[in-house]
């Protein structure tokens, strides 16, 4: 059987706590996978200790950027970097441990089972969020909520962002047209391959809050991508209504 070529893209900005753990582990849980730390020229040092890192267990690439540009861009840096080196599975997870690198296994699985996108979610049965609050957890699952009425896509998770992705189906779309950061880059990906008919499907995990380190997540992004999804809602409706019409 030919080999699936693994890559395991990995943001990071100021993540110098958690960088030697998460690519330990995900070194630990894949090992035959490689890893692109995507560095947004961190003044911790990130970048630094992870080419440190790569020597010590190796296949680890580190991808520097000059300035803070968010985390679609960071992902779009990523694919791009995997495809031109034929990667034929490109994942996402966070460095700071809130995705469990154990999980790893369980979305490639999804992929050899035929699937395009397989999305690590806290929603579907089998997936937590422990220790969340009540509150944070409402916000969660009344954007996500919304965000599947708004799509009509299907998905329990759209915004989670431990995923891997079947390269054939990244390649089908225009990345330079996905403009989104945060929650809105993570629903459009979603969203984008489910309107052009490929599979995507949702593995349950445990999601953990960041034990070190401070959270890149703020109000704007998260208001980005209630105004998208209420866009993309609206717009493809009215396309929808004018091509049944004609």
């Amino acid at each position: 059987m030919q080999r699936v070529s693994v890559l395991v893209i990995i943001p990071t900005y100021d993540e110098v706590e958690n960088i030697y753990d998460v690519l330990g582990r995900v070194r630990r849980a894949v090992p035959e996978a490689d890893v692109l730390v995507v560095d947004d020229n961190s003044p911790d040092g990130t970048a630094e200790w992870a080419e440190a890192i790569g020597a010590e267990l190796g296949r680890i690439e580190v991808l520097r950027r000059p300035e803070k540009q968010g985390l679609g861009p960071a992902y779009r840096a990523g694919f791009r970097w995997g495809l031109e080196r034929g990667y034929d599975v490109l994942v996402e997870m966070d460095a700071d441990l809130s995705h469990d690198p154990d999980s790893l296994p369980d979305l490639l699985s999804a992929l050899d089972d035929g699937a395009d996108l397989a999305i690590g979610s806290r929603y579907v049965p089998g997936g937590s969020v422990p220790g969340w609050p009540r509150h944070r957890l409402l916000i969660s699952r009344l954007g996500n909520a919304y965000a599947s009425f708004c799509l009509n896509a299907g998905l329990r998770d759209a915004t989670a962002g431990f995923r891997a992705y079947r390269a054939d189906a990244l390649r089908a779309l225009d990345l330079d047209a996905i403009t989104t950061y945060g929650y809105g880059f993570q629903i459009e990906m979603a969203y984008s391959l489910v309107r052009a008919g490929r599979r995507v499907v949702e593995v349950p995990i445990t999601f953990r809050d960041r034990v070190k380190g401070t959270s890149k997540m703020s109000l704007s992004i998260m208001g980005e991508g209630l105004r998208l999804v209420t866009w993309w809602g609206i717009r493809d409706r009215v396309l929808h209504r004018r091509r049944a019409r004609s």
